[in-house]
């Protein structure tokens, strides 16, 4: 059996193997892209970076590395939604685009490179989430939007004092005034327990009309 045949069978074995773990670990937490998806990419991404080392030696294998890297931020994209007031998908996004190098790692023959950094991967995707758990114990982000009375200046000024009093940093403040009401934006940073501080306030606050975050 040709050589170059069996060296190519292990590259593509090799793709399914490492985008079946890190797939795996997406279809386990029930991501968009999960244990298929993951596993296509690797494999796809593999086989362009093959098929391009059979080609000419000139700029084709550049080209075809570079259309591998913007079609997969396409694919990436759709991965990517808005929920709310967040951002979700973007580790997912993330995942795809990380597989897609592995993938071309494989079909260059960084085989050995290819799974250290498949560990490496799984990793960040396993244990630094507990890492990011503790950080989130320690400062939260949240935006808050606040309704109240046309004309109650006295109580935004008392948003205001309860915002300094909970010790909750504001990085972005909007205010729209309409005939009936006084609509203000927050988005603010502190401690979780803070927040909940600032919430209970507004929620026994009898001005605030209405209270979401």
């Amino acid at each position: 059996m040709d050589q170059i045949f069996i060296e190519n069978l292990i590259k593509i074995s090799v793709a399914v193997l490492v985008g079946g773990i890190v797939g795996a670990e997406r279809e386990y937490h029930d991501k968009a892209a999960g244990f298929r998806t993951i596993i296509l990419i690797t494999l796809g991404s593999a086989l362009f970076t093959i098929f391009s080392l059979s080609m000419d030696a000139g700029f084709t294998q550049t080209r075809i590395a570079a259309n591998i890297v913007t079609g997969i931020g396409f694919l990436g994209a759709g991965a990517i939604v808005r929920d709310g007031g967040r951002i979700a998908g973007l580790t997912t996004a993330a995942t795809i685009w990380l597989s897609a190098a592995l993938g071309m790692g494989i079909g260059a023959g960084q085989i050995y490179f290819v799974l250290a950094a498949t560990a490496v991967t799984l990793l960040v995707l396993l244990v630094f989430p507990r890492i990011e758990g503790r950080i989130d114990k320690i400062r939260e982000a949240r935006a808050y939007r606040i309704v109240l009375g046309g004309s109650d200046f006295k109580a935004v000024a008392k948003v205001e004092k309860a915002i300094e009093e909970c010790s909750l940093r504001v990085f972005e403040h909007h205010q729209t005034k309409t005939e009936k009401s006084i609509i203000s934006s927050w988005k603010t940073i502190g401690a979780p327990e803070n927040h909940e501080r600032f919430v209970t306030m507004m929620l026994k606050d009898k001005s605030v009309k209405e209270l979401d975050y």
